[in-house]
């Protein structure tokens, strides 16, 4: 089992990070908490405070715009000094895109892969080189089922999110000889204020605390990939394997 004892985790308030970092402190863990909007950060560094209790473990973090690469180094620096090491990095930074506003504006469309594709890669990428000569250590970042094939509802977004999976894929071949876990979160429908403008009707939807709970695990055991809850896997199987003539007349 992999040590999650002195966490980072960068996007900290999305309503999954924030879940996850409860189940963290509640097993003792150590968590460096970093995000954009300082407000909900104090918000969420005092709830975990008040779980952690007086004796508790460390707990702190900063506020950043994560969409800004020259503070990457920065922060993870930050973090690792104040954990006194890291044992493993959450990058669940990101934001649901209006697709047919990124289509009508290039401007907009690069801004949204910085934000849920680039920016993700450039922090792991330092993650990495500070990992690798340590010999351990666990890097996770999620992403979605949305990369896992092209649909003319979320495209952009997907294609961040597939890419991401491509780079956590080179860097678990790149890492594995040297002790670092390199696990690719896919959450399917998630029940957050990010999803709010959509329909949540029907069994799909998870909440926060379940995803959070699949990914603790799966950081815990090492995994590669986790799709959340693991039902989407085997939906995403067939959505991948429809032929286009038959893809093509969906509207997904």
């Amino acid at each position: 089992m992999r040590s999650l004892q002195r966490t980072v985790i960068f996007g900290a308030t999305s309503a999954i990070a924030h879940a996850t970092a409860r189940r963290l402190v509640a097993a003792g863990a150590s968590v460096h908490c970093i995000a954009r909007n300082g407000a909900r950060l104090d918000t969420l560094l005092q709830d975990l405070r008040v779980r952690a209790g007086a004796e508790g473990p460390y707990i702190g973090g900063e506020c950043a715009d994560l969409d800004d690469y020259d503070l990457h180094a920065g922060l993870l620096a930050r973090a690792d000094a104040a954990l006194g090491g890291i044992d493993a990095v959450l990058v669940a930074h990101g934001c649901l895109p209006d697709q047919q506003a990124c289509a009508a504006s290039v401007p907009l469309m690069l801004a949204q892969w910085t934000t849920n594709g680039g920016s993700a890669m450039a922090i792991l990428a330092l993650a990495a080189n500070l990992l690798q000569p340590r010999g351990q250590g666990v890097l996770a970042a999620i992403g979605s089922v949305a990369g896992d094939r092209g649909r003319q509802s979320n495209y952009m977004y997907g294609t961040a999110k597939g890419a991401l999976a491509i780079y956590l894929q080179g860097l678990r071949h790149r890492l594995a000889p040297h002790g670092v876990a390199v696990l690719t979160i896919k959450p399917g429908f998630v029940d957050t204020p990010m999803t709010a403008g959509l329909d949540k009707g029907g069994p799909l939807w998870a909440s926060a605390d379940t995803v959070a709970a699949g990914i603790v695990s799966a950081m815990r055991r090492g995994q590669a990939q986790a799709y959340l809850p693991g039902f989407w896997r085997y939906i995403m199987l067939a959505i991948r394997l429809t032929p286009d003539a038959v893809f093509h007349r969906t509207r997904l």
